[in-house]
């Protein structure tokens, strides 16, 4: 039996056991299975990989895409540049880390993308926006983030993101879990007023289907996507991976 899974807490909202249990069935996937790994603590983790010595592959969900570095014995390129992991292979024992929230943003986020995208705006910092910096970079899309509490020149408040700042970045990218199930009637606090059809909404989160963030960007004309296609891509990268 080989063994997968998915550590985070809480996995309430958790995509990747429904996905592959689907997947296993539908492709005739044989002496394969997913498992939800709901660890309180960071600390539990080492037990976890004792205690399931058939495990070949793990992803790594809030709050452990940070805190599950010192753990591994290798790390891809992607994780060393920003110091984010969300995918493990494990092979005779050794834990590599992997990313594939970068390869996931770039190949959803790239389809509505239109050439006066040129500045961003990147709420929440935590280790998803981690890669959706290192892709904006790389597509050479300037960027602020928003933070509750900012705390370098590359960030700004939510009450420093005023209509004028809304204006000029028409790219904004919710990274943060505001408006996820059963939270729905939350949202960033923005002045939603300022969009425009110029501007592009992502959101992360994918339950609901559409946020209250994407309903208020769609009520303006603003191009919306939530982040389902990315996990799907996700989903698939890791498989890739776990078997490469």
């Amino acid at each position: 039996m080989k063994r997968y899974g998915l550590i985070g807490y809480p996995l309430s909202h958790s995509f990747s056991q429904k996905y592959f249990t689907e997947k296993f069935q539908r492709e005739g996937i044989a002496g394969c299975v997913y498992d939800n790994f709901p660890l309180a603590s960071i600390d539990e983790f080492a037990a976890l990989i004792k205690q399931h010595a058939d495990l070949h592959g793990l992803n790594v969900t809030i709050p452990y895409k940070e805190k599950v570095i010192p753990f591994l014995h290798a790390q891809s390129e992607v994780v060393k540049t920003i110091g984010a992991c969300n995918c493990i292979r494990i092979e005779n024992g050794e834990l590599t880390g992997h990313n594939t929230d970068v390869v996931g943003f770039e190949e959803s986020l790239r389809p509505l993308l239109q050439p006066h995208h040129k500045k961003a705006l990147v709420l929440g910092t935590g280790g998803a926006a981690k890669a959706v910096h290192y892709v904006l970079n790389k597509l050479g899309i300037a960027f602020y983030e928003v933070s509750r509490t900012p705390g370098t020149a590359r960030q700004l408040s939510y009450q420093q993101v005023d209509e004028a700042v809304i204006k000029e970045h028409e790219v904004i990218i919710n990274t943060s879990p505001l408006g996820m199930y059963p939270n729905i009637n939350e949202c960033p606090p923005l002045p939603y007023q300022a969009l425009t059809p110029k501007h592009y909404l992502f959101d992360l989160v994918y339950n609901p289907d559409k946020t209250l963030f994407l309903q208020k960007g769609e009520a303006q004309g603003a191009a919306i996507k939530n982040g389902h296609d990315m996990l799907i891509i996700q989903a698939e990268e890791s498989w890739r991976i776990w078997n490469g």
